[in-house]
This record gives structure tokens, sequence and C-alpha cells, in this order.
């Protein structure tokens, strides 16, 4: 073992403040990365104060990491000292399962989350990406295109996989209509992915300010969802929606707009159920699903497809001392569109 520098939380009430915390010595498949960008997903707010229940203290939040191999296990043949590398919201599971067998990690029952999973091999949780380094098995690491910011890079390894998953899934491709609700973290990885697909992109949001912020990053139109005279112009006409609010709202109004076998997809999750009206799905045989993220061969998939796009998110970048300012302004979407830890800071923490 080793001690690493990073930043947890000791309690669901408590700021995050410097800490040291201890990685694993390499197994003989195992990467060494040292941390140099970690996003700060939704999520870690909800964890470090324990608003999904089961967060056990002290947690280092953070599952958007990128970095660079800093040592190797001997059985290790995917990567070598110097190269730019990413992890995700996994770092194991049991690699038997069928759900593994068939690339989806993400759904195996014994996943091993980045942070807050049990820890097989120190005891104790995993520690996540606020920390100067973490050591994880090569299966779990992705190679990062060496053309694309590293800042903006972190946060595809939650919100990019996010996105890009159900828009492969569901085929927003060349030609075909998509829309996307929401216009923050998830939505503008969503809008850019889309577009990048050759898919005609329209937007839907609350906020009449964020029309020129969306046709920036790639969107062909954008709707005032509270206008309903522009909600009407587009009735039962989308292939694909991509609905990543995750805040209460008619998902009825959405799933009107689909066509024939249109499918809604949400990746927000809004904390209370959403009422769904039958002949919003029955009138046109459409649907309703959701996704997470995607598996290991498919968030490689994604990041090969920024890198040839040349896609990353936008992002403000921080120093990890101002990580606790950061988590109050995400409360107020006060952020375009992702916050990234320049995790250089540490060191001075």
């Amino acid at each position: 073992m080793y001690n690493a520098k990073a930043y947890s939380a000791a309690s669901a009430t408590a700021p995050l403040a410097a800490d040291s915390i201890e990685r694993r010595d390499l197994t003989e498949t195992d990467v060494q990365i040292e941390i140099l960008f970690c996003g700060i997903c939704h999520s870690d707010l909800h964890m470090v104060r324990d608003e999904w229940g089961g967060a056990v203290y002290p947690i280092v939040p953070g599952h958007e990491i990128v970095g660079r191999v800093t040592q190797v296990g001997s059985a290790v043949t995917k990567f070598k000292f110097g190269d730019q590398v990413g992890v995700g919201c996994m770092v194991d599971s049991d690699g038997t399962c069928r759900q593994c067998k068939e690339g989806f990690e993400q759904f195996c029952p014994n996943m091993t989350l980045t942070y807050n999973s049990p820890d097989k091999h120190l005891g104790g949780v995993t520690y996540g990406g606020y920390s100067d380094s973490v050591v994880v098995d090569q299966r779990f690491v992705l190679r990062v295109p060496p053309n694309l910011d590293l800042a903006g890079v972190a946060p595809l390894l939650c919100a990019g996989i996010t996105t890009y998953s159900p828009l492969r899934h569901w085929g927003a491709i060349e030609g075909k209509k998509v829309g996307v609700v929401g216009l923050g973290g998830l939505g503008h990885m969503g809008v850019k992915l889309a577009h990048a697909m050759g898919a005609h992109v329209v937007v839907f949001t609350t906020s009449e300010g964020k029309k020129e912020d969306a046709l920036r990053i790639g969107a062909h139109e954008v709707v005032v969802s509270r206008n309903p005279d522009e909600m009407q112009q587009h009735m039962g006409s989308f292939d694909f929606i991509l609905d990543t609010v995750a805040a209460d709202h008619d998902i009825n109004a959405y799933l009107n707009l689909l066509a024939r076998d249109g499918n809604l997809t949400l990746v927000g999750a809004p904390p209370k159920p959403l009422e769904v009206a039958a002949f919003s799905l029955i009138i046109g045989r459409r649907s309703l699903s959701g996704s997470n993220i995607g598996g290991i061969a498919e968030t490689q998939e994604m990041l090969d497809f920024c890198g040839e796009h040349n896609i990353t998110a936008d992002v403000e970048v921080i120093p990890i001392q101002q990580v606790n300012e950061a988590y109050d302004r995400l409360l107020k979407s006060d952020v375009k569109y992702r916050f990234s830890i320049d995790m250089a800071s540490l060191k001075s923490a």
C-alpha cells in the first residue's frame, strides 16, 4: 500500500477537505495512474451528501478521471508508462456473468463502482478521482485520444458515455430527427454527439437565453418548451428524444412529439415518479426507456468517436480548493456545462 493525497468528506454535512488515503500496490494486471483532471458529476454531490442513502465515510468522490500511466503490473499488455488514459464509473466486475460476457459490465450484479463500493483489495470502500493517483485493473482503463484537451475529456467518462450509449442503441444516425431535452451537463453532450452522428438535432429548453448556446454547440433548432405553439409545430415528428432533465416535468408533452415507433430515453433522474399517460405510448407504438452508462468497449468507442470528431465537454476548470463552492454552484446550475478539477492543485492542498 501507499498513501495518496485526496479530498474527502467526513460526513453528509461536512465539506470536502484535504485528506490522505491508502491505495493498493499493483497486482500483475493493474495500472497506476497519475490523475491530471477529474470531472464533477451531479451524482458526486448526491453521494457526498448521502441523498441516495448508503454513503460510507470518509468518501472520496470522482468517476470522471483522466491522467497519465506511471506504472504497470507485470502482466499488463494494453498500456505502458506515459500513456494518456481515463477511468469512468466502474473499476471492476466479475467478468463471468452474462452481462460481462456480452460487454455490458455496467449491469454486472458484482460490478465495483469507482468510489463508495466494497474494495476487495483493501477492505472498506473504493476511493474516487478527487485524488492524485489511482490503481485500476487494465480491463477498466480506457485509452484517451491524444488530440483531445484532457480537462474537457474528463466529463466524457460519465456525461459522454451516458448520452452516447442510448444514441447508439436507438440509432441516432444521419437523417434522423433527434430531440434533446435540457441543455446542461448531459444535454450539451447529447447535442454534440447527435450532431456528429449526422442527426437533425432539436434542443428543448425552458430558457430563451439558452438558444444561442444550443445553436453554437450543434443544435439545428431550439424550442422553448413553455411555448405551446413551438411544441405543437413538432408534434409526432421525432425518431428519438433524449431526456436529460433531472427535475419534475411533463413527460407526456415529449412522448407526444414522437413519430410512429419513436423512442424517448430517460438519462436524467427526477426525484419523483413521472406520470405517463397510456395513450402517449399506445398512439404511434411509441416507447419509453431508460439508460445509464455503457460498457467498457462502448466507452472506448465513444472516446475514439470523440477523438475523430474533436468533441470534448465544455468545462470550467477549477482548483480542488474550490470544490465546495463548485458543489453549491452546481445546485444552482451555475456552470457551462461541467466542472473539471485540475488535480495539480492538490499538491498545494
